[in-house]
């Protein structure tokens, strides 16, 4: 945290300025004195027990020691009293330099405690492989300052160092967090302690008693308990003893509670950092006593609803503001009113991100003037930037994407004389953006302005002959016009490391100015414009180098770069030619690779197997030919295989079962042919599984359904395969798409089709990748990619499939895509049809179903592809709901017994209101009836009186018992057949 470092800056000079550590009488490399012959001895040998691959402590030769590096000494008495060994290339814990020889390690040799004076011990940023902090270090009785942090020490912290009476200055931060457990009771005995931090070490075993122990540390100004397992935060502390306390750090520790009201009494605080905690409630108006607070961070907790309280706008001497990331809530404006109202306002940063509030920014947001930092990001703030935040004259940095501002940001942006960055993406801007907006910004570095949605609503309108104030680091424009030209004005941008100008209207070719400016970049992005011309070899990148070059109309060979990058996309151009061969070689880096969409031609090059960190490789809209290269089982962390749409050949090969990383094969749109490998089945990590349209034989194999149990999606459509579908593709719990179309599968569908959990939940509503999929839904071919996981599909068409529907798939309650038609189906259409919720597309045409349609189907509030064509489907086309919207005649076409609106086949009337024509013919057929119905009569009479005469040949014989049920099946349709005609003729005649 910033001001906790400040204010831990000031704590040490102030130690320095009162004479605490000597500093009178310390000198680095001189000595009236000379070097004590004991202590100089002790320094060797404490030299030749650590291990120095770097020669920091090649210094340590001759007789006086005191000219050692790190070495100082008491100018009066000759003693060492300092030892500053500190790391001086490692500056923190997160960061690490390439060179790691310049740490130093081995063992702390017990000959410092020769050194009886020694004062001020600094080993902090090396590394000693988790040894223990040795105990004799406790002995050191004069040390006043002790500096272990991020040296790797692990096991206990020592009981003796409670034994350093004397010492002020302790920092154990961070030295080994996986394996320290401190008993903090040996704290206790540091009486005249001002600076602690533990930052990083388990203080769970001393939840109960931590703060009793601090609080005896009368002296003590600065507490630093970062990441610390302490699991709670006492509610009630009466007999509070902080009175010298300015700086207290109890961050990411987990806290469940509330914020105690004790912490507000601690009047001397002036940074209170309790960020990443799990603090809840509402933010105490009991702040507002801490007149002193410069530095308040509560982000990272859970203070859920209400407004921000303006009692935090009293501590008028606040510099630090942090309550990002707590979920608060309600109208920002009174907050700021509140912070403003102070006659001079010292706050420098307010962050307020990622939270929920509303409401627009007030004029008083300008009356902030020391602001340096402002974040309000990730909300839900309306309305205009206000004019005033020009008067901002020492804003350095202003985030506000994320949220709904609207209309154009002001002029007065163009105030801002210090502002390096400014993140004004994912909002509603709309108008034209001029040089004013940027005229006096000469340092800014950091220019962000993006929109998720394609539609453009902002211009910028800068003359071509405009030489900014600014030389850019990082810019990244999105869904702006920028174009139809190349933006000159960045022809003096030098200093470029990110350039990001995707979707921005550019209809014209990069000039050769750009490509002078001679950059090294991190990232280039000019995707979804219409740029055009050949693309030089000349760029250069740093680790991890990414270019992005998609959908523009760049043409000829494919270029290739510099060594550094590691991801490259270049799909949908017009680059022609062979997949360049040396590419493994020249960017052997890569992770991922897109060129799809192109016009390639030729094989997969053998150096493409040098690319041992490729993660995806998409090839697929090409005209690649040849069989699929053995050599590409060396990329064993492959995560995505996509060659469809080419001309590759031959059968499947073994290799791809070796690659077990690999989510997404999609080989669709080819020539493979043969069976399936069964070293398939050992990518059991398989999502995605497209083979469709290649020329593909034999069953389908059941370990699909018992190996690749991860899988969403199975497309094996347009092949050859036979047989029946295994029941177990039923095991594929999470699959939302079954693509066995186009196929010669026979038999029945299985009932266990209602196992297929993934269509019966509603699609995630956050975005998940599961690759490009062409598919038939709402009666045309369409192709999904970004939006595939919202597609739940089955389409078992074009298939020999008989037998009739069974009631199991109705439980598929979320299925968007059915298509059943051309196979040989039987039997009614299910009635519990109405159960699919979300159904839009049914297709059931061209197959054996009968029976009317059922009055469930109307209930398909979705539905708006129907086809039920060349079935023996009867009755009356239902009028109500949906329906109404369904009426293409061609959707029911073919089912001869079918009547009603859309069809021409009226249906007849039933209340003789209506002359039939042909009426003396109607009436014969009814007399004809009238004796099949009595000949029936007759029939079941014998029946009856021969009933037992049959029955025990029934019995006995299974080839006449089923010839007799199927006689009786007919009868009785004939029978109910006869009587509805007669009823029908007799209601006429009535």
């Amino acid at each position: 945290m910033g001001d906790s470092s400040s204010a831990s800056l000031a704590l040490l000079s102030l130690f320095l300025l009162s004479g605490i550590l000597h500093l009178e009488t310390i000198k680095f490399g001189f000595s009236l004195s000379g070097c004590k012959d004991v202590e100089r001895k002790a320094l060797l040998q404490f030299k030749e027990s650590l291990t120095d691959p770097s020669g920091r402590l090649s210094s340590w030769v001759g007789e006086d020691c005191c000219t050692w590096r790190g070495v100082g000494c008491n100018n009066r008495t000759g003693n060492v009293v300092v030892l500053k060994l500190d790391n001086p290339i490692r500056q923190s814990f997160d960061t690490y330099q390439d060179d790691a020889n310049n740490e130093l390690g081995g063992q702390i040799n017990p000959s410092l405690l020769q050194l009886k004076e020694l004062d001020y011990l600094d080993l902090s940023m090396n590394n000693f492989g988790g040894i223990q902090i040795p105990q004799f270090i406790g002995s050191l009785k004069k040390l006043r300052y002790l500096n272990l942090s991020g040296s790797y020490f692990g096991g206990t912290v020592p009981q003796s160092l409670g034994n350093l009476s004397n010492l002020l200055y302790l920092d154990l931060n961070n030295f080994l967090q996986e394996s320290s457990e401190i008993d903090l009771g040996w704290l206790s005995g540091l009486s005249s302690l001002k600076y602690l931090n533990l930052g990083g070490a388990d203080l769970s075993k001393a939840a109960g008693y931590w703060l009793e122990i601090v609080n005896m540390l009368h002296s003590l100004v600065e507490l630093h308990l970062p990441n610390c397992d302490l699991p709670n935060l006492p509610l009630n502390f009466p007999a509070l003893n902080f009175t010298s306390l300015s700086v207290l750090d109890l961050s990411n520790n987990g806290f469940n509670t509330t914020v105690p009201h004790w912490l507000s009494n601690i009047s001397s605080l002036v940074d209170l950092d309790l960020n990443s905690n799990d603090l809840q409630g509402e933010i105490p108006d009991a702040f507002a006593k801490l007149s002193s607070l410069q530095g308040l961070d509560l982000s990272g907790n859970s203070f859920l609803g209400g407004q921000l309280s303006r009692n935090l706008g009293k501590l008028c001497n606040l510099r630090t503001l942090k309550l990002s990331r707590n979920g608060i809530s309600g109208e920002v404006s009174d907050f700021i009113n509140a912070l403003s109202e102070c006659s001079n306002s010292s706050l420098e940063e307010l962050d307020l991100g990622f939270n929920q509030l509303t409401g627009n920014l007030p004029i008083s947001m300008g009356y902030l003037t020391n602001l340096r930092y402002l974040e309000l990001w990730h909300n839900s703030f309306q309305g205009l930037i206000p004019q005033s935040i020009g008067n901002l004259k020492f804003l350095k940095e202003f985030y506000i994407s994320y949220n709904q501002m609207n209309g154009i940001f002001p002029e007065s942006f163009g105030q801002l004389s210090a502002l390096e960055v400014l993140d004004l993406s994912e909002n509603l801007w709309e108008g034209v953006i001029t040089e004013a907006h940027f005229i006096n910004l000469p340092n800014l570095k950091d220019l962000s302005l993006t929109k998720e949605s394609p539609n453009i609503s902002l211009i910028f309108n800068i003359s071509s002959d405009w030489i900014p104030p600014f030389k850019l680091s990082y810019i990244n424009i999105r869904s702006c016009q920028l174009g139809p030209r190349f933006p000159t004005w960045l022809r003096n941008q030098n200093e470029l490391t990110t350039l990001v100008l995707n979707n921005v209207g550019i209809s014209d070719s990069i000039p050769d100015w750009f490509w002078k400016l001679d950059l090294v970049l991190d990232e280039l992005d000019v995707a979804y414009n219409e740029l055009r011309g050949r693309v030089p070899n000349s760029l250069r990148f740093r680790y991890p180098g990414v270019v992005d070059l998609s959908s523009n109309r760049f043409e000829g060979p494919l270029p290739l770069w510099s060594f550094n990058v590691t991801r490259a996309y270049l799909r949908d151009n017009l680059s022609f030619g062979p997949i360049p061969f040396d590419i493994g070689r020249k960017m052997p880096l890569l992770t991922d690779l897109d060129i799809s969409r192109n016009f390639l031609n030729g094989h997969i090059p053998m150096s493409v197997g040098n690319l041992k960190q490729l993660l995806t490789l998409v090839i697929s809209n090409n005209s690649l030919s040849g069989e699929m290269p053995q050599f590409l089982n060396n990329i064993t962390s492959l995560y995505i295989l996509d060659v469809s749409n080419n001309r590759f050949s031959g059968p499947i090969p073994k290799w791809i079962g070796s690659l077990s990383s690999l989510r997404f094969l999609i080989l669709s749109k080819n020539k493979f042919s043969g069976e399936l490998p069964p070293s398939l089945q050992n990518c059991t990590l398989m999502d995605s599984l497209d083979l469709g349209d290649n020329k593909l034989s034999g069953n389908i194999p059941a370990w699909i359904g018992e190996r690749m149990s991860a899988l969403s999606v199975l497309s094996l459509s347009s092949n050859f395969f036979g047989g029946v579908i295994p029941s177990e593709i039923c095991k594929l719990s999470t699959l939302h798409i079954l693509e066995l179309s186009h196929n010669n599968l026979s038999g029945l569908i299985p009932p266990c089709v209602g196992n297929f959990s993934g269509m019966k939940v509603k699609p995630p509503e956050t975005v998940q990748y599961q690759g490009r999929l062409r598919v038939v839904t709402k009666g045309r071919e369409q192709e999904y990619s970004n939006t595939l996981y919202l597609v739940n599909l089955m389409d078992l068409s074009n298939n020999n499939l008989s037998g009739e529907v069974p009631d199991e798939l109705t439980r598929l309650i979320y299925l968007g895509t059915l298509n059943l038609s051309q196979n040989h189906l039987t039997g009614k259409i299910p009635i519990e049809i109405g159960n699919f919720e979300w159904l839009e597309t049914l297709d059931l045409s061209r197959n054996q179903f009968s029976g009317p349609i059922p009055p469930g189907m109307t209930s398909l509030r979705f539905l708006n592809h129907l086809n039920l064509s060349y079935n023996n489907l009867s009755g009356e086309i239902p009028t109500t709901n949906q329906f109404q919207t369904l009426l293409d005649p061609s959707s029911y076409e073919g089912n001869l017994a079918l009547c009603g609106r859309p069809l021409p086949k009226e249906c007849p009337e039933i209340d003789g209101s209506s002359q039939i024509p042909n009426g003396e013919e109607e009436e014969g057929d009814g007399e004809d009836g009238l004796n099949k119905m009595w000949s029936l009569a007759s029939i079941g009479l014998g029946f009856t009186v021969g009933f037992w005469g049959v029955c025990g040949s029934l019995i006995i014989k299974k080839s006449w018992r089923c010839a007799y049920f199927q006689f009786v099946d007919k009868i009785k349709y004939q029978l109910i057949t006869v009587v509805s005609l007669n009823v029908a003729r007799i209601m006429r005649k009535l």
